[in-house]
């Protein structure tokens, strides 16, 4: 099996995991219109310009980044890092659908608009 699709990377996954999935797109589709581009490290989800976010489900909740204009701190942000002179990477992880708040869905409508090329537009956010 060669092609990589988002069910595979949902298959085997717990009922719990695959909720917590479904709800990340749910927030991701309230941003707008996007695309997908799935490999075998994550779903990736495509704006108008480039990707601007990425989903790995795991065995006990989900995995991911977000392109972002800013640095971001919280819990659920591993990294932060400069990922060129107008974006930073922020690698984050939840596990529970209470994770993917409000604040979560912000950084994640920060996101769109990179994948939008909201970054291509003024001096970067600092």
């Amino acid at each position: 099996m060669d092609s990589w699709t988002v069910e595979r990377h949902l298959d085997g996954k717990s009922a719990e995991v695959v909720g917590l999935y479904h709800r990340f797109i749910e927030l991701a589709e309230g941003c707008g219109p996007f695309g997908y581009a799935v490999s075998k490290s994550a779903i990736v989800l495509k704006g108008t310009r480039r990707g601007f976010a990425g989903v790995v489900p795991g065995a006990t909740g989900l995995k991911g980044f977000f392109d972002l204009r800013r640095e971001v701190s919280d819990r659920r942000i591993s990294r932060c890092d400069p990922y060129t002179k107008r974006l930073f990477v922020a690698q984050w992880s939840v596990s529970s659908a209470g994770d993917l708040d409000d604040e979560f869905a912000g950084w994640l409508r920060e996101a769109y608009a990179v994948g939008q090329g909201a970054h291509l537009q003024g001096p970067p956010l600092r």
